[in-house]
């Protein structure tokens, strides 16, 4: 079967899937809380050579041409992640140089904290300065990695509240939509691939963790004379008004572009001057 651009791109959300429920996740610019939460209750991918896989990807998209560069760039920026976890900081500036060169430009994921030591490297302040988008680009890429810390959040409140409820229900982790603007600049597909992964995770924990949850108490119950039956079906109630609370709140953060941002390419803002969500 041959190559397509959304072949790679669903190849490219795999990998981060695996790469989000690994250690090595915590290399990821401002992932490493909801990562952390993912890896407790999924656990370790099994039979994924993540690394290879970005390679592989990178391969596949070069011959695809100009369309499919931001898929090399979203292989290279993997494998820079990859390089920081493993204290390798010449291979990490190396793919991030490549990934900049193929279109890479969240500027402010180089704003987070894990990235910040190479602020005053030489190799690292040229990349950035290559790096180029348009404001209304920046507003997405600005949304995206707040909402991924929100999700983290709702996701780390969503389990507290799910202790001792003893009803059977299985609920899903609200999540705001994926934007569908046309962006200015590529770059900015690598980011929405990211958020859908993280979506893609924390929605996987949430309901393995509520399974096991629904599928203990279903069994508790079906051998005890004593199980609270209506304070089951409270606590279903109240799992059923968080969730909407949560849904309405994910709505009301959906994407909507500034009227009359600009779209015009320029360079991103200056090093040094963009806070990330997660500091």
């Amino acid at each position: 079967m041959a190559d397509t651009v959304n072949s790679l791109a669903s190849r490219v959300h795999e990998l981060l899937v695996a790469h989000l429920s690994s250690p090595a996740a915590a290399a990821i610019p401002g992932q490493g809380a909801f990562a952390t939460l993912a890896r407790a209750v999924l656990g370790a991918p099994q039979g994924v050579h993540v690394a290879a896989g970005f390679q592989d990807v990178i391969a596949r998209a070069s011959v695809l041409g100009p369309d499919a560069a931001w898929l090399v760039a979203a292989g290279h920026g993997g494998l820079a992640g990859l390089a920081l976890k493993q204290r390798q900081p010449d291979q990490a500036l190396y793919h991030l140089d490549r990934a900049v060169a193929a279109g890479y430009n969240d500027c402010l994921a180089l704003h987070a904290a894990p990235m910040r030591a190479f602020h005053a490297d030489p190799r690292f302040r040229a990349a950035y300065q290559r790096m180029r988008i348009t404001l209304a680009d920046l507003d997405e890429i600005t949304w995206a990695h707040r909402e991924m810390q929100i999700m983290s959040r709702d996701a780390s409140r969503a389990a507290v509240d799910n202790i001792g409820r003893r009803d059977t229900g299985i609920g899903l982790l609200p999540q705001a939509p994926i934007p569908t603007r046309v962006p200015d600049t590529p770059g900015v597909w690598i980011v929405r691939i990211e958020l859908a992964a993280v979506q893609t995770v924390l929605q996987r924990a949430m309901i393995k963790a509520d399974t096991s949850r629904a599928s203990g108490n279903a069994a508790i119950s079906a051998i005890s004379d004593t199980w609270d039956y209506a304070g089951a079906r409270r606590d279903a109630w109240r799992a059923d008004e968080l969730a909407a609370h949560r849904q309405q709140a994910a709505d009301a953060r959906a994407f909507v572009e500034r009227p009359g941002v600009s779209t015009l390419v320029i360079p991103c803002p200056p090093l040094g001057s963009l806070v990330h969500p997660a500091g």
